[in-house]
């Protein structure tokens, strides 16, 4: 064991040094609120595509994918093919508009074309969703660490915590997201070489040959893809495909942290390639965790072990080594090796998502809510504060007890991206303007009335809502800003008042005429 935790710890400490020697050569001497906020836009896009596919995939995923395959399946990947149509989406919508507005915040295009409230509710929902999202993700990481190394140790959850989120704002503090486009790209080939020597330890285990792990993973029960023949679950092909697509839209096209990456590519027609190809290897990128999910479960049927009953604790029960069948006596066993594999690949996952996720929100808050994109000293205070106000929200994870809180939370975090999906399809789809003032109020109502909704639906008809949640959210938003539409402000969708060179960061004079006005 102490073998194991030495492994594991210069794992870890190996893992940030390399993160710290990639922040300094990434940044010259002079880093800028435009380094950090949008790289100069001269990040290669394949560079931009591959990094994000390690950002998309937190510790949650790293952890909870491959056990998916114990209660649904591969059904997951019908989901999968929906974001391809969501990116191809974002690609072609939402990015030409975003780069003829030269944003530094999407939220940015909401005040330009409905008012200043509309852009701070948009704001407002993205800062909260994402601090608390982000918070849950990155708990994970922090509490296998605290579990596989630093109980034994006698290191408390609190120095954990925060000497994890220090580390994050020690990378991130001066780069930004130029240094996240390649950090992401390190962590992203640490992600998958982790998970690809695992699944190789899997099937040695296994006693398979590449060709027979595969045959397996296609023969099992556990491999079917797609559900056309019962309309009723949430599992219904129709269903995950057009749920997956407007997930797409809503929590990378209208996501600040997933789209500020994209926005630091040189040209809108690399931007477009970066989304598309990074959609696309979204798809085998999650084969390989459910295909990972079914070789685990026939490996403890194998040693015949009890399956657990819940998908989360498969890939932890196996990183235990309750199935690795080594001798407990063995100086160096199997575990030993599986260990630091799945801790290098649960950090890589955790922090490429939560650097990215702080990075997003230190720009919105200056950008959307405080209006000061050119003050420095405000990016670097936001971005302590942020980084402060993450700590304490793994602290209170921990306190609260995690398993219902973060039901809770990813409930909560779903409902808040409905309200973003409104907003942006009103004024892009409409050429009606809204009573600003009411905007709040419909932003708020919606999500609530979307729960009532849920709760009607179960009990009259049993019906359980699962991602087309999302949509309803969404509509209803869209409807109540119909009914708040202003009659004498008709903005066209396709030509929003064009940007000028009076703010350098966020382009965005008409909005402040706007927000002065009013």
């Amino acid at each position: 064991m102490y073998l194991c935790t030495v492994v594991v710890l210069l794992t870890i400490l190996t893992y940030f040094a390399a993160l710290f020697a990639i922040s300094r050569l990434t940044v010259g001497r002079r880093a800028t609120n435009e380094t950090f906020f949008r790289a100069g836009r001269r990040s290669p896009w394949p560079m931009v595509a591959f990094g994000m596919i390690g950002a998309s995939i937190s510790g949650v995923t790293f952890v909870s994918v491959p056990g998916m395959v114990l209660t649904t399946g591969m059904t997951y990947l019908q989901l999968c093919l929906g974001f391809i149509l969501g990116y191809a989406a974002v690609a072609f919508v939402l990015l030409p508009l975003y780069y003829r507005l030269s944003l530094t915040s999407i939220y940015t295009y909401l005040g330009q074309r409905l008012g200043r409230r509309s852009y701070l509710s948009g704001a407002w929902f993205f800062v909260l969703s994402k601090l608390a999202g982000s918070a849950v993700k990155f708990y994970v990481v922090c509490l296998l660490l605290q579990q596989f190394v630093l109980d034994a140790l006698g290191v408390p959850f609190v120095v954990n915590a925060l000497s994890m989120v220090l580390l994050i704002w020690l990378y991130t503090r001066r780069g930004g997201v130029r240094t996240l486009v390649f950090t992401d790209v390190f962590q992203t080939v640490c992600l998958f070489t982790s998970l690809l020597l695992i699944i190789y330890i899997v099937v040695v285990q296994l006693g398979y040959t590449p060709s027979d792990a595969w045959h397996a993973i296609a023969s099992d029960s556990r491999s079917r893809v797609f559900v056309f023949d019962d309309w009723l679950s949430p599992q219904n092909f129709w269903k995950q495909l057009l749920s997956g697509a407007f997930i797409v839209i809503v929590m990378t096209g209208l996501d600040q942290d997933m789209m500020q990456k994209n926005l630091t590519c040189r040209t809108l027609r690399q931007a477009q390639a970066n989304m598309c190809s990074y959609g696309v290897c979204f798809l085998p990128a999650n084969m390989l965790f459910l295909g990972l999910g079914i070789l685990l479960a026939q490996l403890f049927e194998l040693h015949g072990a009890p399956l657990p009953s819940k998908g989360d604790t498969l890939l932890p029960l196996f990183v235990e080594g309750s199935i690795l069948g080594t001798a407990p006596s063995a100086a160096f066993t199997l575990h030993d090796v599986v260990l630091p594999l799945f801790t290098l690949g649960i950090v890589a996952a955790s922090f490429s998502s939560a650097d990215s996720a702080l990075t997003s929100l230190t720009t919105s808050y200056c950008v959307d809510i405080r209006q000061q994109p050119a003050d420095e000293r405000l990016r670097r205070r936001a971005h302590a504060a942020m980084c402060g106000l993450f700590a304490v929200g793994l602290l209170l994870i921990r306190w609260a007890g995690s398993t219902s809180l973060i039901d809770t939370i990813y409930t909560l975090v779903g409902y808040t991206y409905g309200p973003l999906l409104g907003l942006f399809a009103f004024g892009l789809f409409t050429r009606r303007g809204v009573a600003d003032r009411w905007v709040p109020v419909v932003c708020v109502a919606s999500p609530l009335l979307c729960w009532g909704l849920s709760q009607l639906s179960l009990s009259l008809w049993h019906y359980r809502f699962g991602y087309e949640l999302l949509l309803v959210n969404g509509l209803l938003t869209f409807l109540g800003l119909w009914l708040a539409a202003s009659p004498g402000a008709h903005v066209p969708p396709s030509a929003p008042p064009a940007p000028s060179a009076s703010c350098s960061c966020c382009q965005s004079s008409t909005y402040h005429r706007r927000a002065t006005a009013d």
